[in-house]
């Protein structure tokens, strides 16, 4: 194929048909394009998007690129959840877990960190010997007999995904619209779901700064994910702080476990109990959205989420006997940092987008493809919104590689931090839910 005619058809705003997108993703798959020329057809598209024709073609074509997923019959439906990515969002190793519990199936295919926004396999690899590479016939094994999977893509599923969502986040197209969409229903079609629930997060340090970004983005997304036939909703969540008290990968899965035993931040617990609430209601396994948040709430405390997480790692290969004990720790960080309070105040300001940017630069998220994650890089007890600090209070942990490290990331944290003399009233992290 010409590749260069279509980068330029598309860079002069031209649309491309549905049989040029699949020779597109065919010849991509084949390695028969050069890194060039695919990051300049990724700008293209990011300066001048897709249409209501071409989007679901690429959508498609990159779902049909490799093999799916497919189950048995079973009376379980078959459920997943999807963000948009932010700082400190590790929903999904709760949600799994209490999914599973609740009666569902759960093929969690998840993908790696883009740009400050973590990825849930890389957190799942901080856990000592967990692996996030399994077969299609293991996954499908798994959710079979556990109710869950936590992997990335297999070789040979959504190769022509995997291929763009590396490039994407060395080329400056991650916050793409038609790129995110393509990317994550690519995935999420290949899982042969019942229902979807997506978390579209804005603000800060998320890819869709406003709120009309983030509800165009879950728009587009429901639209065609419902007309694939997959039940899809969205909730559009709060990303200018934070979300939790703890960032950075080892950090954010012990707060997890945290919220699996019952105890952690109520702003995670809200967004997990709600995601699971709206899969309930999807499904028509409850019929008022009341009724599912108690259900939903009342499994998450009974304690057997956290076996079914624990069942999972052990499934797929984790040290039990060494995850426990880094557990126990405080810290798997060569230097621990305090960022204490200069006066007293109430926080007006956590921004997400320096605090995220902040890890990234210090070990804790990708500079380029080939960077190696230091999961034990980040903060933690993070001071929210809201909340009263007194002269040399606790603002937040600074985990750091050394010494010099540590000074230098808790300068960059401190300015993400604004006291005022007034507080403000504390909020939902979900600021609106959409459905078709």
């Amino acid at each position: 194929m010409n590749f260069l005619s279509l980068i330029e058809a598309k860079r002069d705003g031209h649309a491309l048909s549905p049989q040029q997108l699949q020779d597109f993703v065919h010849a991509l798959v084949a390695q028969e394009l050069p890194e060039y020329q695919i990051a300049s057809f990724l700008m293209a598209v990011f300066f001048r998007g897709l249409d209501a024709t071409e989007l679901p073609a690429l959508t498609l074509a990159m779902r049909d690129s490799g093999e799916k997923l497919s189950f048995p019959e079973d009376p379980r439906p078959l459920v997943d959840k999807h963000s948009s990515g932010g700082v400190g969002d590790k929903v999904s190793l709760p949600l799994v877990p209490l999914l599973a519990c609740l009666g569902f199936r759960v093929p969690s295919i998840s993908g790696r960190a883009l740009g400050i926004t973590g990825g849930t396999l890389d957190k799942l690899e901080s856990i000592p010997g967990f692996t996030t590479q399994l077969p299609r016939q293991r996954i499908i094994e798994q959710v079979q007999s556990l109710g869950l999977a936590m992997a990335g893509q297999t070789e040979r599923m959504v190769p022509a995904d995997r291929i763009l969502y590396a490039l994407r986040d060395v080329t400056g197209t991650v916050p793409s619209l038609p790129l995110i969409t393509a990317s994550i229903l690519s995935k999420k079609l290949s899982e042969s779901l019942d229902a979807l629930v997506l978390d579209v997060k804005f603000g800060r340090a998320a890819f869709m700064q406003t709120r009309e970004e983030a509800r165009a983005l879950a728009q587009a997304m429901i639209g065609l994910a419902s007309s694939c036939g997959v039940n899809t909703r969205a909730l559009l969540t709060d990303m200018d702080t934070p979300l939790g008290e703890a960032a950075g990968n080892w950090l954010e899965v012990r707060e997890s476990v945290d919220c699996l035993s019952g105890h952690g931040p109520q702003d995670l617990r809200e967004l997990v109990v709600a995601f699971a609430a709206h899969l309930l209601l999807q499904t028509r396994r409850e019929t008022s959205l009341a009724a599912a948040l108690d259900r939903a709430s009342a499994c998450l405390d009974s304690g057997l989420p956290l076996q079914k997480w624990e069942a999972m790692l052990a499934a797929q290969g984790a040290d039990m006997h060494r995850y426990r004990e880094l557990l126990g720790r405080d810290t798997l960080a060569d230097t621990v940092v305090e960022l204490r309070a200069e006066r007293a105040g109430y926080v007006a300001r956590c921004d997400a987008r320096i605090i995220g940017e902040a890890i990234r630069d210090f070990g804790g998220g990708r500079l380029n493809k080939n960077t190696v994650i230091r999961p034990e890089v980040g903060v933690d007890q993070l001071a929210k919104p809201g909340q009263r600090l007194e002269k040399g209070h606790l603002i937040a942990r600074i985990h750091a590689a050394n010494k010099e490290a540590g000074e230098v990331m808790c300068h960059r944290i401190a300015s993400a931090f604004c006291l005022s003399e007034a507080t403000a009233p504390g909020r939902s992290p979900i600021a609106e839910v959409l459905m078709t």
